[in-house]
């Protein structure tokens, strides 16, 4: 079968843009030319419609190109579908939401959700197809205009987010690598076959992420409770320092789950 690109488009349910997005990026071969019309076949069409069923899962479109040119194996392929999917411990609290959801929940501008998505400090997260938000993600907005609240201002913030986001970012990098070399490698090198080295990987993430998370959040609060404390050791009034001593001998800190 062959098909123009209108054709195309309609049987997979998306616009002619959009086919020609993805063959800019190298998610689509070439078609064929016969004088000045392009015909595409049955190979496009499949190829479209596995891209289509990779985006409703989350994967991104350096990921599915990688996936679809055969550089990620089946054991890839389920770790990075994992990556995409609900986050360990919360499946049954996602909840997704549309930017004017979002917006709405926590009292904003969709302008200003889409500012501060622009500068990577709210990342959303595909779910069928689209970029969405999570109720985690509304959550820690709101914790946002909280700090608002108190006094601080928006660009100061916003610097000091971007600062954070920058030094995360490394660490984030750093784990990653980490993960690769001495728990993905080892994983595939040894697995008997793809579909071990794939339950293996995803068993491993479910199981890091969750305390990764506590690990990096617990160093944090501590940090910046004893530099707080710090500080108004040196510069507070003794009324001050009381205040900071005696709320330091209570218990501050969550009870992260084991």
């Amino acid at each position: 079968m062959k098909y123009r690109v209108d054709e195309l488009a309609a049987r997979c349910g998306i616009s002619v843009d959009t086919v020609r997005f993805y063959q800019t990026k190298g998610l689509l071969p070439p078609p064929e030319r016969k004088s000045r019309v392009a015909w595409y076949t049955t190979e496009h069409l499949e190829r479209l419609r596995k891209v289509r069923d990779l985006k409703r899962k989350g994967f991104t479109l350096i990921s599915i190109r990688r996936l679809l040119d055969g550089e990620l194996d089946k054991a890839d392929e389920a770790l990075v579908e994992a990556l995409a999917g609900p986050v360990p411990g919360e499946e049954q609290n996602e909840e997704f939401l549309t930017v004017d959801e979002l917006a709405e929940r926590i009292g904003v501008s969709p302008a200003l959700i889409h500012a501060i998505e622009r500068e990577n400090l709210l990342v959303p997260r595909m779910h069928d197809g689209v970029p969405q938000y999570t109720s985690a993600d509304a959550a820690a907005a709101a914790a946002g205009l909280t700090l608002l609240e108190t006094g601080l201002p928006l660009s100061e913030l916003l610097d000091l987010a971007r600062e954070h986001n920058q030094s995360a970012r490394r660490t984030a990098e750093r784990a990653v690598e980490m993960f690769d070399e001495y728990v993905r490698g080892p994983i595939r090198d040894s697995a008997s076959s793809d579909e071990e080295a794939a339950a293996q990987l995803v068993e491993a993430f479910r199981k890091m992420l969750p305390a990764t998370v506590a690990l990096v959040a617990h160093h944090f609060r501590r940090v910046l409770l004893a530099t707080a404390q710090e500080r108004i050791e040196r510069v507070g009034a003794e009324a001050e320092k009381k205040a900071v001593r005696d709320e330091a001998e209570k218990r501050l800190e969550p009870t992260w789950p084991a």
